[in-house]
């Protein structure tokens, strides 16, 4: 994985002289892949970070493992929250139904383990889980970046990473994200160590204990 964070910082060097500077100052990506979780925990734990600060969300989870004894509930045991239950840990009743419809349908089939997410393309599992209440694009991107590792995906619809290329770029907006996706279309076959360094673009102008962890 070193040799790859080496062969894209490289790239993106060569492609983007702006993000160059970022990632002089970042040095190697240091993006945290977790090999071990599911896709079903990855996903829900998306539905738990939509539109909120990473504070908030930490906060929100750590209520959940406490409803169900220290650990996260499997689909059989979120199926059997009630709402008002999951609504005690700070989840919405539109997030508290997407949970639910999630972990029925991990029951029932329909999301795929992650041994069968591994030998599915990006495009096939944004097209399936998609399908899903209360599953956009976004969530299905932070499953490919974080917990699949796939390494050429651009959430252009992110606050932080249009964010990030607005610092980047020194702009007075953000870019509307088809701009965005075809601005950055140059950085593949790394595109997701790209969104990386647009997130650290934002961090870097906060102090460390405010940061976002999964950046850092």
């Amino acid at each position: 994985m070193q040799k790859i964070r080496q062969q894209a910082a490289q790239h993106l060097i060569q492609q983007d002289p702006d993000l160059a500077k970022i990632i002089q100052k970042e040095g190697l990506c240091r993006l945290k892949i977790d090999l071990q979780k599911e896709p079903y925990e990855a996903l829900a734990r998306a539905i738990a970070g939509q539109q909120l600060h990473s504070k908030a969300v930490e906060a929100i989870i750590s209520r959940l493992l406490i409803l169900n004894n220290g650990t996260f509930p499997s689909p059989k045991q979120m199926a059997g929250f009630s709402h008002e239950q999951l609504a005690r840990c700070g989840f919405s009743m539109r997030k508290a139904m997407a949970l639910q419809h999630l972990a029925q349908a991990t029951l029932d089939n329909k999301v795929p383990n992650r041994q069968q997410a591994n030998e599915m393309s990006d495009q096939e599992l944004i097209d399936i889980l998609t399908q899903l209440h209360g599953i956009g694009r976004w969530s299905v991107e932070m499953l490919l970046i974080f917990t699949l590792g796939r390494l050429d995906i651009m959430p252009v619809d992110d606050f932080g990473v249009r964010e990030g290329w607005r610092l980047c770029k020194n702009l007075p907006i953000q870019p509307k994200p088809k701009i965005l996706r075809q601005a950055t279309e140059s950085w593949s076959p790394y595109r997701s160590i790209g969104a990386w360094y647009l997130w650290r673009a934002v961090e870097q102008f906060k102090p460390k204990q405010k940061q976002n962890p999964l950046t850092l």
